[in-house]
């Protein structure tokens, strides 16, 4: 065995996932695709990129909804050794400008929903040598392939490729609090780790049935790609629905799901609707609750431990240490008793991940002191792409600054506080106050606009904008919002505007946050959610 490609994904997926053979590997819709049809199928995508060019470290990007055609091209990119670009179905065009520009991606595999912006702008994408399009020929404007044509004729024999541990594998952007998203390197070695972790902290079994909802270039792929290397079926939803989620459940005997708080609260809420109407729903085979990006109140969770049972495991993590730098376990989630105050922490250090907390002078604090969460992993980024000097700030001698404030208790869980950038999680997606105020302030009639999150019951935190106009103008929340409408994803939108005369300032003449945040956080434990 060639132990350097094992520190690879493209050196280990295509050996494993043949190995499964005829068990089923995806079910989307009325479709089932076993591991033998994914992996030839794969290998057919590949042959059809290397033709238009694509190698070992080729930067091909891929704004798809959630569906077979996804986990194909994305499995044969793994194949391939290529550098994927994953691009969230929920982004904006302009946001997906931006990534196309930065990163420089050769290659763009766009879903139909997609194609016509990209058509439309295609003259903007000089680094794109081809454009491939989920759509039929006969719709396809100047410069975008069929997906069906390119794939016409290609054959589906393996794929001979010899990764390096440090060929970049991932870029997945986030936002930056320069209000421009940032490309998070990961190498193939990085994401052999993290798929050992994510078996591990989430023991996964030979016989897992796991069913995903949200965006597969999100959390969710990260999940699957574990899945996929212990030989899960897969039962992927084009998007959250809470009616067809209990349907999948019962209907395909799930074993692992994963979900933010929001969408746990959504599926209470119709369980409980149906059960006033007398309809119910076997949801024994669930084992385990994957949710991260905020706590569920305990209130929400009381209601969920009596519907589901002892499931849930919450993680933290992030897109530079992606999902598992802690893990609040099953047992952790106690709504009484003498460690029911450890529902308020985002649990302990995974098995792969050395956590320390940090004075503003760099010492390591004692349990109970407050300071910055820096972490340890085999899958820490590698970098930020073009950003040398963020990138010297964030990775500090292979510890990552989190930009979170929290900290250790005696027993090593970890409780969060705040955040050192300025970042609002709605939903469970991240969403950067600077990259929507800097939106807001190319309004003409806007002077002045900041924004924060505030605690919100279903979505942990909403975005809140303030708006000051322009010296003898006017605007009002009715132009703000379709101006947000234009510019920006839906979910950072902001839920509410209110039009100010003036702002508060701190002494240095710069919009006082802290005191916009009282009013909504004083009766709360802390600041985030």
């Amino acid at each position: 065995m060639d132990w350097e490609s094992e520190k690879t994904l493209t050196g280990r997926f295509g050996r494993i996932i043949k190995r499964y053979g005829e068990q089923t590997a995806l079910i989307y819709q009325d479709t089932i695709m076993t591991y033998r049809e994914l992996y030839r199928a794969s290998c057919r995508v590949a042959h059809a990129l290397i033709d238009q060019g694509v190698e070992r470290q080729s930067l091909v990007a891929v704004w798809m909804s959630n569906s077979i055609e996804f986990v194909v091209v994305d499995m044969a990119l793994i194949l391939l050794g290529a550098t994927r670009i994953p691009l969230n179905d929920m982004l904006s065009i302009h946001e997906v400008s931006h990534i196309l520009h930065d990163s420089k991606a050769q290659l763009l595999i766009a879903g139909e929903q997609f194609v016509q912006q990209i058509e439309e702008r295609r003259g903007n994408f000089p680094e794109l040598s081809s454009v491939i399009g989920m759509v039929p020929q006969h719709v396809c404007g100047p410069g975008v392939i069929a997906w069906e044509s390119w794939l016409a004729g290609k054959v589906d024999t393996d794929i001979e490729v010899q990764s390096e541990a440090r060929d970049i594998a991932l870029i997945v952007y986030t936002g930056g609090t320069t209000g421009a998203p940032k490309g998070v390197m990961h190498s193939q070695e990085n994401l052999v780790a993290n798929v050992l972790s994510h078996i591990i902290e989430l023991e996964m079994q030979d016989n897992e049935r796991i069913l995903l909802t949200s965006p597969l270039p999100h959390s969710a792929g990260m999940v699957m790609t574990a899945g996929l290397a212990k030989g899960a079926v897969h039962v992927i939803e084009r998007k959250f629905d809470p009616d067809q989620v209990l349907m999948r459940i019962a209907t395909e005997r799930v074993t692992l799901t994963f979900m933010v708080p929001t969408m746990i609260y959504r599926v209470i809420d119709r369980i409980e609707e149906r059960l006033r109407e007398g309809v119910t729903y076997d949801l024994q085979s669930l084992r385990t609750i994957l949710y991260g990006a905020a706590p569920i109140t305990q209130s929400r969770l009381s209601r969920a431990l009596e519907v589901f049972g002892p499931v849930f495991t919450q993680l933290y993590g992030q897109t530079e240490a992606p999902n598992f730098i802690t893990r609040l376990r099953k047992e952790d989630h106690q709504v009484t008793g003498p460690h029911a105050h450890r529902l308020r922490s985002c649990g302990q250090a995974v098995l792969m991940a050395d956590l320390r907390v940090l004075s503003e002078t760099g010492e390591i604090q004692q349990p109970g002191l407050p300071g910055e969460v820096v972490v340890h992993t085999p899958y820490n980024m590698v970098g930020y792409l073009h950003l040398p000097q963020q990138t010297e700030q964030t990775l500090r001698d292979g510890w990552l600054h989190t930009g979170d404030i929290g900290y250790l208790d005696e027993d090593g869980y970890l409780f969060l506080l705040d955040r050192k950038k300025d970042v609002i999680i709605s939903g469970g997606m991240n969403v950067y106050s600077s990259e929507i105020e800097s939106v807001l302030q190319k309004h003409p009639d806007i002077l002045l606009a900041t924004v924060i999150g505030v605690p919100d019951e279903d979505w942990g935190e909403a975005v809140f904008a303030w708006i000051v106009a322009r010296p003898g103008m006017t605007i009002t929340e009715q132009e703000v919002a379709e101006h947000c409408n234009d510019h920006l994803s839906k979910y950072k939108r902001p839920k509410q505007v209110v039009i100010v005369e003036q702002l508060p300032l701190t002494p240095y003449g710069k919009v006082d946050k802290k005191k916009l945040r009282e009013q909504f956080w004083k009766d709360e434990q802390r600041s985030i959610h």
